[in-house]
């Protein structure tokens, strides 16, 4: 008899996640990367698959939970379910749930890397090294200590970017759809607007959704000061890529520290990639050790629970609407 698969889209995960799926009588198929709506339509029409442990951006669109009978839950290696159709995940009696907080102290330490790299111009240094110049005594770099630090979402990601941007004495605004009291020595602002006029260094740390996509567009990059940076390890789309190019090129803007972006896999040929003022790297914030543990053993276990009729943690439940209908 033919066990049931947990498809994986992405090339592994953890060996203690993969032992928790075998132990519990399941077949694993890795996907590789780069998965479009043909493959995964592909896939469902040739075996039953009861489970899916997402990783990456592969496309769970209408047409595929049609085509995806036998599927009950996907699972997010991580927290962002942009590329899930959740509405048609509700309305076919898939459970679609997330990873809640796992990622988020790794995530949080990439984006205070990024933002100390680009404020002390660490990529430039390197450049400049390598290609045989040494320092100019006359030239002086900015501190970050001091600087105002603007934190866009106050999710577990964006709590602990703050109170790492804080400790490295940077001054901390807050802004964020749910209105929280922040902590001792923050502050919130109510308007985006005000916010980009005022910060040095802003770090992006919310979902991608219909609202946020492109919020960060020529209007919005034209209040920030010139000498500011923006840091974005959230999602590629929130920002408005050949605007924020544009005003990289022109001086309009001092830096970015990119780890996400509009396409992904990004091209080669994407021109952020050729300016002197921009530090990237290849969506790999949360991939870290302990991070990609506890993403990998958490997404089974939320996968075995429901299999069992049980929910892991309500907290990483996206549609729990579901639950009045499940499949059986």
């Amino acid at each position: 008899m033919t066990q049931p698969a947990v498809l994986i889209t992405g090339f592994t995960v953890v060996e203690e996640a993969q032992k928790l799926l075998r132990d519990a009588g399941f077949d694993i198929v890795f996907m590789g990367s780069d998965i479009g709506e043909s493959f995964l339509l592909k896939e469902f029409s040739q075996r039953k698959v009861p489970a899916v442990l997402l990783r990456g951006p592969s496309p769970f669109t209408p047409r595929v939970f049609a085509a995806a009978k036998d599927l009950k839950i996907i699972s997010k290696h991580g927290a962002g379910i942009d590329s899930v159709d959740l509405a048609s995940a509700t309305a076919h009696g898939v459970a679609v749930m997330i990873t809640n907080g796992t990622n988020a102290a790794a995530v949080a330490e990439h984006s205070l890397a990024l933002m100390l790299a680009v404020v002390r111009e660490l990529p430039q240094f390197d450049r400049r090294m390598r290609a045989g110049q040494w320092k100019d005594q006359t030239y002086i770099v900015r501190d970050f200590s001091q600087r105002t630090v603007g934190i866009v979402g106050y999710g577990e990601i964006g709590k602990k970017t703050a109170a790492l941007a804080a400790a490295c004495g940077a001054k901390v605004v807050i802004t964020s759809r749910t209105r929280a009291t922040p902590p001792p020595g923050m502050e919130w602002e109510d308007s985006l607007d005000r916010l980009l006029a005022r910060v040095d260094v802003l770090s992006l740390h919310c979902p991608l959704t219909e609202k946020t996509k492109g919020m960060i567009g020529a209007k919005q990059l034209a209040l920030m000061k010139p000498e500011a940076i923006i840091v974005n390890t959230a999602r590629g789309k929130l920002i408005d890529e050949a605007e924020l190019t544009a005003a990289l090129k022109s001086g309009r803007l001092a830096g970015a520290g990119l780890d996400v972006f509009e396409k992904e896999p990004a091209d080669a040929d994407n021109p952020l990639f050729a300016l002197p003022n921009v530090l990237c790297t290849p969506h790999i914030a949360s991939t870290t050790t302990h991070a990609a543990a506890q993403m990998g053993v958490i997404a089974v276990h939320n996968i075995l629970s429901w299999m069992r009729g049980e929910v892991y943690d309500p907290r990483n439940f996206m549609n729990p609407q579901v639950s009045a209908k499940r499949k059986g």
